[in-house]
């Protein structure tokens, strides 16, 4: 079976708990080694999160799960990198 070297989350997530403790919770599950979070939009009780994860086999399943304890959501799976190794997007003529 492949295993999962990054995925790229778009979330919603409350105030509280923080992006800092949202990482260090993240970044200590098995199989992962990298975490980015950057918020880029605000309001008054959530905050839009895109959340960048790398790593030798990322489990989806137990992410989501975190993230959902933590009360955020998953508004969609942005990108995914699976195999061997990570491979970065080749610039096509559509770009």
């Amino acid at each position: 079976m492949g295993r999962i070297r990054r995925l790229v989350l778009d979330t919603l997530k409350p105030h509280d708990p923080s992006i800092i403790e949202l990482a260090d919770q993240l970044s200590d599950l098995d199989g992962i080694s990298a975490i980015n979070i950057s918020i880029y939009e605000m309001d008054r009780k959530v905050e839009n999160a895109k959340i960048t994860i790398e790593g030798e086999s990322i489990s989806y399943e137990i992410v989501a799960e975190l993230i959902e304890e933590m009360g955020g959501a998953i508004h969609s799976v942005d990108e995914v990198a699976a195999g061997r190794h990570i491979i970065d997007d080749a610039e096509t003529l559509q770009d």
